[in-house]
């Protein structure tokens, strides 16, 4: 391989390779668009580009041994549309030198060595192009990246020719045609609605953003709300805290969103009951309360999307939402009754009232009884509300 002069595809995909990736296959990084390497036993660290000359479309070193950080030439490869180094070692930080790949579509880096916070964006529009993120099994940390939520446009605007699979056109030069259809198309496994697929062809609708498994904290940031053509998020598994966002009911295309295995807090947002493609729903073992929404697409999920949250109540939960906030203890009506009382003899006008109010009922404990049976009509009459809101 080290004698070729040119070539366009070099595929060695799931064999029993061993070694490393030879360092003269950088040589033919001006005439390579498709190298494909994964599924292999491969070691070492990935070649440097030869005088940072880069004509690559897509990369796939994914199910190897690599070793080392990313090999900075790739910031080169302008037109690099995939690039998945999945299950290997490279230990690294968030390649945000990669932002200005304007044609990226496809980045993949789950279950490697990455870690510390991603940051701000160097500058603007980073990631234009980007499609399918997927850091997940990392060790990322600090706030989720809502800056680069606000840049990933093309997760924001309906592709008009969304109908065709992700691929490279490849034309045999020396004699003007096409291999088979004169397309190699890309392929990759993601996590989708809790299971791992394979996608043999990519379909060019499917958004997905996966950030699952790391050490993410903070709240989930509403700029990702505005990722409106988002298909499957996955933040599960980190230490996300406070509410689950209303901007996510903005996501009308999603077909799956995973929150399981956080710290999230407060209710679920009745507005997500207007998600009417979300076919996977999982909020499990965090620290939510309330009522679960009762309407369209909540019927079909099963209590493992709910559990571990002993505050949730509600369908399809054996736990009913009938007692949702627990009445005060007795001394405390006593003591809302004592300054009900005292205001309402403050003023003027209402001093007949309190009167009247006081020679009513005999005793003070007539007094509380009622005042509870009151209390207690009001916390039902709110609660059938808030149900059926």
């Amino acid at each position: 391989m080290c004698r070729l002069s040119s070539i366009s595809i070099l595929d060695l995909s799931k064999n029993k390779l061993s070694g490393v990736i030879p360092p003269c296959l950088s040589n033919l990084s001006d005439s390579l668009f498709v190298l494909s390497l994964n599924g292999n036993d491969l070691y070492g660290r990935f070649p440097q580009l030869q005088n940072d000359v880069c004509g690559l479309n897509m990369i796939d070193v994914s199910d190897n041994q690599l070793q080392g950080l990313l090999p900075r030439g790739l910031a080169n490869c302008s037109n690099l549309e995939f690039l998945n180094i999945e299950n290997n070692q490279i230990v690294d930080t968030f390649p945000s030198w990669m932002g200005s790949l304007s044609y990226l579509k496809v980045l993949i880096l789950r279950s490697n060595r990455f870690h510390g916070a991603i940051g701000e964006p160097k500058a603007r529009d980073q990631f234009p192009n980007l499609r399918i993120v997927d850091l997940s099994m990392n060790n990322f940390s600090g706030s989720l990246p809502s800056e680069y939520f606000d840049m990933w446009s093309a997760m924001k605007v309906h592709d008009a020719d969304d109908a065709h699979y992700y691929g490279t056109l490849v034309v045999n030069v020396l004699h003007r045609i096409s291999l088979d259809d004169g397309k190699y198309d890309y392929s990759m496994t993601i996590i989708n609605k809790g299971i791992l697929l394979e996608y043999k062809r990519i379909l060019a609708y499917l958004n997905v953003i996966d950030l699952s498994s790391n050490n993410f904290i903070g709240e989930i940031p509403n700029s990702i709300g505005s990722l409106t053509e988002l298909r499957m998020l996955n933040l599960s598994n980190n230490a996300l805290t406070g509410s689950i966002p209303l901007s996510l009911a903005n996501l009308t295309e999603l077909e799956s969103l995973d929150l399981s295995s956080n710290k999230l807090s407060g209710m679920i947002p009745p507005a997500l009951a207007q998600l009417s493609f979300l076919a996977f729903f999982n909020v499990s073992d965090n620290h939510l309360s309330g009522p679960i929404p009762q309407v369209n697409q909540f019927h079909t999920f099963e209590n493992d999307s709910y559990g571990g949250n002993l505050g949730l109540c509600g369908v399809p939960l054996t736990k009913k939402c009938g007692n949702l906030v627990e009445a005060p203890p007795h001394h405390h009506l006593v003591h809302l009754l004592k300054r009900l009382i005292g205001r309402l003899s403050l003023m003027g006008f209402g001093s007949g009232l309190v009167i009247g109010v006081v020679m009513g009922l005999n005793t003070t404990s007539r007094i509380e009884r009622r005042f509870l049976r009151f209390y207690r009509g009001w916390q039902r009459r709110r609660m059938h509300q808030i149900r059926f809101v």
